[in-house]
């Protein structure tokens, strides 16, 4: 079932085009915003890192959120969510089929908005790799940083599609989505800030790897227990 719902969803994408529109816009408006509002030439690299991490990370959780606001809409204003719900399965799957249909939007958003953000901060002369000489200064961890960037997004979509699905038949949605999901998040964005700053500004280190570690540990357990309790709040 949860194939089936995440070919659905992805199909559609794939003909409107209107959630990969709407989060690419939201992402790079937030991300030129924060550029213009923080960048500046006088910075030090350190300070740049942590600042385009710290914007990077803003514009992505934010996109999440306008995503997932369609994972469900388009049934309910369509009035097919009580027959979706209805179709026989674990109602579970229906949940884990969405964020499968969330996701390929949302990471494909991701792998525009870093290098963009790096680029606006000036963060892509970044430090070298640890051990290495100076020659190799401004070569950045590319596959530590899409590491961390596909852990944080899973991370995103797997807690505001959660809530997407219990703020779908309410009429303020769009507001509440948000105020429910981010307190959840506070711990994948503290990571995925955390360990982006750390890769732009020294490379891999063992305090990354406790930061993916951590990271990893989160996205698993919030689709655990989001698939767990989804029943629940699909029938509230």
């Amino acid at each position: 079932m949860a194939a089936v719902v995440a070919a659905k969803d992805l199909r559609v994408a794939g003909r409107t085009r209107d959630t990969l529109l709407a989060t690419a816009f939201f992402a790079g408006l937030v991300l030129l915003v924060l550029g213009l509002a923080l960048s500046g030439s006088g910075q030090a690299p350190g300070q740049r890192a942590a600042l385009a991490a710290g914007a990077i990370w803003t514009a992505l959780a934010l996109a999440a959120a306008v995503g997932a606001q369609r994972a469900f809409a388009q049934e309910q204003e369509a009035g097919a969510l009580e027959q979706l719900l209805a179709y026989p399965g674990p109602h579970g799957a229906l949940y884990l089929g969405k964020l499968l249909g969330v996701l390929p939007p949302l990471l494909l958003v991701a792998a525009l908005t870093v290098p963009t953000g790096l680029v606006l901060f000036g963060a892509v002369e970044g430090a070298a790799p640890p051990g290495r000489p100076a020659p190799m200064t401004g070569l950045l961890p590319w596959a530590a940083l899409a590491l961390t960037t596909g852990l944080g997004v899973v991370g995103f979509a797997a807690g505001t599609t959660f809530y997407g699905s219990i703020t779908v038949n309410l009429r303020a949605r769009e507001a509440l989505l948000p105020a429910l999901a981010f307190p959840i998040l506070v711990p994948a964005v503290i990571a995925t800030v955390k360990a982006t700053a750390l890769l732009l500004s020294g490379g891999w280190s063992t305090e990354v790897g406790t930061w993916l570690t951590f990271l990893a540990a989160f996205d698993v357990g919030t689709i655990l227990l989001a698939t767990l309790l989804f029943p629940a709040a699909a029938e509230g």
